[in-house]
């Protein structure tokens, strides 16, 4: 009889377990959307660890719910959030979800929590039925970066200047993490956009970006429809579902008109006036728990 063993180094060494949700964000039914792993009571993770579960995963966004921080004021958990590729400051569709997961490991069919995140502290309300919840978020106030060439911008997807929104500049905005804005004029051009994505790459960490958002919007309808493309790095390890809409992209025109009409209210500028210069993203989600 010949027994094989595996090398003392192979051998898979035991870690605490810590119960986790799976949940998928922006989508009314299950097995869409963009999907997300909440790991709880994550205290005593390492960074090293959260960052490999992330990779395991293989999914977009991993999410850990941990005790808050000493210098946090209001929060009832910290959010820490994890890429394939690293940890990041902050994401949408994590926050949204993450308090979805904890309003149902606290059994909370109601709540409003403030999480803590690097950017600050942002409230959250959740309502839970069943295996579906619905989340809305209060971002942080919009931060308006540079303002970039929107021809060099929209030529990294193939289009021109000519395909761009006259009312509204390419430009580097944060509501929590930059991200690059570029508005067409239309959404036809998004259907024609092919990405080059070493030059995407290229533009995003100049300016410490993690999204390029692509974004045809309606200020009169206050929608907009929106691809989004992420650096080649991120890309080749981070498997990230069709996002429907970016949040961001859809507020930012928003903020712009409320900031420039330095008024009470945005309604001069035909847009709601709660949609600026602080907005909520809102979201539904299913959630399963392993």
């Amino acid at each position: 009889m010949v027994r094989a063993e595996a090398a003392a180094r192979l051998r898979p060494r035991p870690i605490a377990e810590h119960r986790y949700t799976l949940l998928d964000v922006f989508t009314d039914r299950p097995l869409a959307g963009n999907g997300l792993a909440v790991v709880h009571d994550a205290d005593d993770l390492s960074d090293a660890l959260m960052h490999a579960f992330a990779r395991e995963t293989k999914l977009s966004e991993t999410s850990f719910v941990q005790s808050p921080g000493p210098d946090a004021q209001r929060a009832d958990y910290r959010h820490r959030i994890f890429m394939t590729t690293g940890e990041i400051p902050f994401a949408g569709h994590p926050s949204l979800g993450t308090a979805a997961a904890v309003a149902r490991t606290r059994g909370e069919a109601r709540a409003s929590y403030v999480q803590q995140t690097q950017p600050g502290e942002q409230a959250v309300d959740v309502e839970l039925e069943g295996l579906r919840a619905r989340v809305s978020m209060l971002q942080e106030p919009p931060a308006f970066g540079p303002e970039l060439d929107p021809a060099e911008v929209l030529g990294l997807v193939g289009l021109s200047a000519a395909d761009a929104d006259p009312r509204l500049p390419c430009q580097v905005v944060a509501t929590g993490v930059p991200q690059v804005m570029a508005c067409v004029a239309d959404a036809e051009a998004l259907a024609r956009a092919v990405p080059d994505y070493e030059g995407i790459g290229a533009l995003l960490a100049t300016h410490e970006a993690i999204t390029l958002y692509l974004a045809a919007v309606d200020p009169a309808a206050g929608r907009a429809r929106a691809r989004s493309f992420l650096s080649p790095r991120r890309r080749a390890r981070t498997p990230r579902p069709a996002r429907p809409s970016a949040r961001c992209a859809r507020t930012w025109p928003r903020a712009r008109a409320r900031s420039a009409s330095r008024r009470s209210r945005a309604s001069r500028w035909g847009v709601p006036a709660c949609c600026a210069p602080r907005s909520r993203a809102i979201a539904s989600a299913w959630v399963a728990t392993p």
